[in-house]
């Protein structure tokens, strides 16, 4: 519900700003159906503290591992996303306004922007860079665990191997502690705390690497056709 004011909001802002553009007055209140009620908020809470109590399945097998750990990594890759479009807006503002500052043409557009650059809220600072390339970096490293984890769950060859490690130490499988994945020695490596077992498997992903170019061009791709199949 609160991501249809979000949509809405976006609607008529591109109208109003249209208006302003060409002499349209925007009636006061006319943007007021965009606005997040309390009965909107409490309903995200109310989700919220439905998921938080949500008793999640336990493995039953190393694929079941993999796919657990692809979802959480894909939950945050989406936060991450969120992130990196936001720091993108505000580096993208103050851009936009020093763009239109050097070839602003009367005075009260000049004093207008000019005014703007010397707030903090239009001005590159930074803060603003540092926040931008920590996005971009926890987009990679998301992206990345995402992907190796999805892999694996698709690799026969390597789940078989750590659901034949688990039946001939008796590790209960579902009871992992942590798992994580190292992309410059391609090596996972999965901890079962309570059984005081931990162990890698390594070399099993190598032909599912992809370089920035095959990042680029599978952009390019998504921007073309909308979609990421046939990839």
């Amino acid at each position: 519900m609160i991501e249809n004011q979000l949509d809405l909001s976006i609607t008529l802002t591109n109208g109003a700003v249209g208006y302003a553009t060409i002499g349209g007055v925007t009636e006061d209140d006319a943007m007021n159906s965009a606005l997040i009620s309390q009965a909107m908020l409490l309903a995200y809470q109310d989700a919220v503290s439905d998921v938080l109590a949500a008793d999640f399945n336990t493995a039953q097998n190393a694929q079941d591992i993999f796919m657990q750990q692809h979802e959480g990594a894909m939950a945050n890759l989406t936060a991450a996303v969120d992130n990196l479009v936001d720091a993108s807006f505000v580096i993208n503002q103050a851009l936009a306004v020093q763009e239109l500052a050097a070839v602003a043409d009367t005075r009260p557009e000049q004093a207008a922007l000019q005014g703007m650059l010397q707030s903090d809220t239009y001005t590159i600072e930074l803060g603003e860079v540092v926040a931008y390339n920590d996005a971009v970096g926890a987009v990679e490293s998301y992206a990345q665990q995402a992907g190796a984890f999805m892999a694996a769950a698709n690799n026969s060859d390597l789940t078989a191997s750590i659901d034949s490690f688990a039946q001939q130490n008796s590790i209960t499988i579902g009871a992992y502690t942590a798992v994580s994945y190292v992309q410059n020695i391609d090596e996972f490596i999965i901890e079962w705390g309570m059984d005081g077992y931990t162990s890698g498997w390594n070399g099993y992903l190598t032909n599912e690497m992809q370089s920035a170019a095959d990042l680029y061009n599978a952009g390019v791709y998504f921007e073309q056709q909308g979609t990421y199949a046939g990839l």
